[in-house]
């Protein structure tokens, strides 16, 4: 079989770039929610409208009595409002709940598209932290549209209480308006202190869920080792932050609550005891002394506003972490077919870094089609980058990677997946059931066949349910696990990349599959440490430091010594 090796310049490839997503802001938070909104406005407006309504229906009933009239209407229609305002607020906590819920299954299906869609980006997020921005972030962030709509409703109130004060009389509505505008400096300081601890709160609570992800998935070998009071307090150490982040809204909403304790009141205070005046002159009657007493406590008053500027503090905190998400970059794909080959892979001058590190430079091999290959190389030498980048699970910085003399970019999505596959060595399963997981998607005789091929359909026919055993349900070692991992890649009808895929598996076993796989005329790029893997390889890709080394036989390679050192450790 011919060998080639190229170190020539990048060749340039004409790429479909995907365009950049709508940002998301709180705005586009708020329009998920448009199809609840007219409802939540409309009952918080007429709830709010009958609010106001209600001290001067009073105020009309307490002037019939004093009066000597009839005050069955006044009293009815009060009653009325009252009738109408637990209504709306029925209506509107109704339509909040049903908003937030279907607002926070539409955020959570676009991240988690977005998610899988950018394989090569993700991996800037720890899994907990990911895990907690579209779980309960996603929850908070719902909320901005009924938030939105209910600050908006709160404004109502005050400004409706200063109209009708200014109606009744301009020197109700001066002394209210001393008193109004501490409420409003009481409730910016409240907005600013609640902002800062609700994003710092969900910082914290991202953190935690990274380390508890973390310390599930390495649960054996904790187990193991015998740290698992240490793992404990690792996980638990940001319990402290949550607490100190927590107090500090609760710190927020008790400061609001103390300086209300004077703002209110001082409205309350000066609006009655102008109205006394004005009564004693004649200028105000008793029911109107009532209605003003009402509509001072019912504009300065602080309970639902800090709860609305509450709800939108974590809206907004919540919707900044989801935006940082959102803004990944989707992996775009071509249009174009490969043409008939057996499965020639090409890297020409790759280069990959991550945050200004590194991971593998100008890297130029040819693999020919049907080849097997062997990359080797110690321990953080860009084995595994070089593994992902032949399967465009991540695209380089620079150079380009051809399967059949086409840019992996160009291809079609469909095509590019028909054509490769990657079994890693510690495979993530996912699916309801054992098939799902070989062959997500696939007919049950392509899983069957897999199956066989990997040595998988003796442990799966021994399960209660064979293959359509559930699949939390299967105890598995990390050999069947791998043997999983292997199913699902088997499709791949060109280009099969094993990244230390069969590292848990018995020689035996391992040397059957190699066996099924060559007798493919499939292309394989195996990630390595076994000699003797790479001395039955067609070819040997050294990496050091990101770097192709050299390349040729084992045979050739192990007359070097540093060669032979990558297998002795």
């Amino acid at each position: 079989m011919t060998r080639e090796l190229t170190a020539g310049p990048a060749t340039s490839v004409a790429r479909q770039t995907d365009p950049s997503p709508d940002p998301l802001t709180f705005g586009t938070a708020v329009r998920q929610a448009r199809a609840w909104l007219p409802l939540i406005g409309a009952a918080s407006l007429l709830g709010s409208l009958g609010m106001l309504a209600l001290p001067l229906a009073l105020a009309a009933a307490v002037d019939a009595v004093a009066s000597g009239r009839d005050a069955t209407g006044p009293v009815a229609l009060a009653t009325g409002l009252v009738v109408l305002g637990v209504l709306c607020d029925l209506a509107e906590s109704w339509a909040e709940t049903a908003c937030a819920a279907t607002t926070s299954a539409r955020l959570r299906t676009g991240l988690v598209r977005r998610v899988l869609a950018a394989p090569h980006q993700v991996g800037r997020f720890d899994t907990g932290d990911l895990v907690a921005r579209i779980s309960a972030g996603a929850a908070d962030a719902a909320h901005a549209g009924p938030s939105a709509v209910s600050a908006a409703a709160a404004v109502l109130p005050p400004i409706g209480s200063l109209v009708i004060l200014i109606w009744l009389d301009w020197r109700l509505a001066a002394a209210f308006g001393v008193g109004l505008a501490l409420v409003a400096v009481v409730l910016r300081l409240f907005a600013k202190q609640t902002a800062t601890a609700a994003l710092r709160y969900q910082e914290a609570q991202g953190q935690m869920a990274a380390r508890l992800t973390e310390a599930l998935e390495g649960s054996r070998t904790i187990a193991a080792a015998g740290t698992f009071g240490t793992e404990i307090r690792r996980v638990l150490a940001g319990l402290p932050d949550l607490s100190r982040y927590g107090r500090a809204t609760w710190k927020a909403l008790s400061a609001a609550g103390s300086r209300a304790a004077i703002a209110g009141p001082l409205a309350t205070v000066g609006v009655l005891t102008v109205a006394g005046f004005l009564v004693s002159t004649g200028d105000l009657t008793p029911g109107e002394l009532l209605a003003a007493g009402q509509y001072a406590m019912l504009g300065a008053g602080l309970g639902s506003l800090t709860g609305v500027v509450a709800a939108l503090a974590r809206a907004k905190a919540a919707v900044g972490r989801l935006a940082e998400v959102h803004d990944l970059s989707a992996m775009s794909y071509g249009t174009d077919h490969l043409p008939a080959g057996g499965g020639r892979l090409e890297f020409q001058a790759v280069s990959v870094s991550h945050e200004s590190t590194p991971l593998l430079r100008d890297v130029s091999v040819t693999i020919p089609g049907g080849a097997l290959a062997a990359v080797v190389g110690v321990s953080g030498s860009g084995k595994s980058i070089l593994a992902e980048t032949a399967v465009r699970l991540r695209d380089p910085d620079s150079g380009t990677v051809t399967l059949d003399g086409r840019p992996l970019p160009s291809l079609s999505r469909m095509e590019l997946r028909r054509a490769t596959g990657l079994a890693p060595a510690r495979p993530a399963l996912a699916g309801a059931t054992l098939a799902d997981a070989m062959g997500p998607g696939r007919p049950r005789p392509q899983v069957l066949a897999a199956a066989r091929a990997v040595g998988a359909h003796d442990f799966a026919t021994r399960l209660p349910a064979t293959y359509d055993t559930p699949l939390p349900d299967i105890p598995m070692s990390g050999g069947e696990a791998q043997r999983i991992g292997l199913a699902r890649a088997w499709h791949a009808d060109r280009l099969l990349v094993l990244d230390d895929a069969t590292s848990s598996l018995d020689l035996l076993s391992a040397r059957r599959i190699e066996e099924a796989l060559a007798a493919t005329g499939r292309t394989r790029l195996v990630v390595t440490y076994d000699a003797a893997l790479a001395a039955r390889a067609d070819l040997v890709i050294w990496l050091h430091d990101g770097r192709v080394r050299d390349t040729g036989t084992h045979e050739a390679l192990w007359a070097d010594p540093d060669y032979r050192a990558v297998f002795a450790q």
